[in-house]
């Protein structure tokens, strides 16, 4: 059923613009007019009739342009919908049409509208997701294993724990880190003020007097100078870095470098690789519970821990698979592991409860990571305000002693 977004007027004369479904261009308009609304313009969002045709219907053409990136949380959100509804014995076409009823965020509310157009004319579920280009090889293989299972709604509820748990991971580790950036942005707008606006001020007066600096003062008016009058270059040097580090992390030894020095560095390459070995277990756990073969989850499961030294063990895994090894030794062999990790994947293998053990891991170390991180910004806190005390001194001590000196010579 096509998707029509529109703007009118109300009943109380107030603007009002939206979407709706409906069977056609004409449905839409009774369907408004129904609802007491008054439409200036209307046309078709996605699939039936072309925007040009609906342009040509309808005067006043304007353009809707969806944006392309879906919320994690507002898919999460209407996969537990779906599951719900499927659960509850409501027949797949009504189901997908009661969520796009209820759904609010338009470029969800108009790939369902599709998706559900599609199922209606008789693909698969996964199929339809497809089409859409809008869902990623995790999802629509965990879809396409349910429906193959004839367990549909248990895969869809799986889906939906699996984004709420990467949703809750990356907010937790958010909130934990943005009142140390937000330190780091204020003592940088401090330390920026009084070098480039306060300082300058006053160290015209000292040159003026011709007074014997100190080095520290010397160097802190250089400084000044330098950020003062070749900000712009400071800015050009590190977007060129910037861009350096963006081009070098495209190419594939480039990103297998960078990802292995951070994996390298202290305290933080162990954040980077807990968060890349929690995302892996659980993509692979969930995967391999929802009936899809361990090759295939392999390679599903290799892009979601983002890190080309992961990535690489997951095809080392999978080779060795092929050639008849179990999980375990490839995951060992690779050195990226811990020995938690491979333990707990032989042991799961040895009880035939790989899957289950396989979400262990990933709570496991989603709990380290979150602790990680704690025990990172409680160290970082204290840091930061010892940086600015101690640049803001220095700052002071360079202006004081001067005027030290020159109080005593006027004395």
């Amino acid at each position: 059923m096509p998707v029509y977004a529109y703007k009118g007027v109300n009943q109380s004369g107030q603007p009002t613009r939206g979407t709706i479904t409906a069977d056609g261009l004409r449905a839409a308009r009774s369907k408004m007019r129904s609802s007491g609304v008054y439409l200036t313009e209307i046309e078709e969002t996605q699939g039936g009739a072309s925007p040009r045709s609906a342009a040509r219907a309808t005067p006043g053409r304007f353009e809707i342009k969806l944006p392309a990136r879906i919320p994690p949380m507002e898919r999460a959100m209407a996969t537990r919908q779906l599951a719900t509804l499927v659960a509850a014995g409501v027949p797949l076409v009504e189901s997908l049409s009661a969520l796009v009823e209820q759904t609010e965020h338009r470029t969800l509310k108009a790939t369902f509208a599709t998706v559900r157009e599609k199922v209606n004319e008789g693909s698969s579920l996964a199929d339809a997701l497809v089409s859409t280009k809008r869902f990623d090889n995790l999802y629509v293989s965990m879809v396409r294993a349910g429906e193959a299972s004839g367990a549909l709604e248990a895969v869809l509820a799986r889906i939906a724990d699996y984004l709420e748990d990467q949703v809750r991971l990356n907010s937790r580790v958010l909130s934990i880190l943005t009142y140390p950036l937000f330190m780091l942005v204020f003592a940088g707008v401090v330390v920026g003020v009084m070098v480039t606006m306060v300082l300058p001020q006053i160290t015209e007066l000292l040159i003026s007097q011709n007074l014997d600096l100190p080095w520290y003062t010397v160097a802190v008016i250089g400084v000044s100078d330098v950020l003062r009058g070749y900000w712009w270059l400071l800015l050009l040097l590190l977007a060129a870095l910037a861009f350096t580090y963006r081009a070098v992390s495209r190419t594939a030894g480039g990103r297998s470098a960078l990802d292995r020095f951070w994996l390298g560095v202290p305290v933080i390459g162990r954040v980077i690789r807990f968060l890349a070995i929690a995302r892996f277990t659980r993509t692979l756990g969930s995967l391999l519970a929802s009936g899809v073969n361990i090759v295939q989850a392999l390679n599903i499961a290799r892009h979601v821990a983002n890190n080309a030294v992961f990535e690489q063990a997951a095809d080392d895994a999978r080779e060795s698979i092929l050639e008849g090894a179990a999980l375990a030794r490839p995951l060992r062999a690779s050195g990226e592991f811990p020995p938690l990790v491979t333990t707990m994947v032989e042991v799961g293998e040895r009880s035939g409860e790989l899957e289950s053990m396989l979400i262990k891991v990933a709570d496991t170390y989603e709990e380290q990571v979150e602790t990680s991180v704690t025990r990172l910004t409680s160290l970082l806190e204290p840091l930061l305000i010892l940086v600015m005390v101690g640049i803001v001194g220095i700052i002071i001590m360079a202006v004081l002693m001067p005027m030290l000196q020159l109080t005593e010579s006027i004395g």
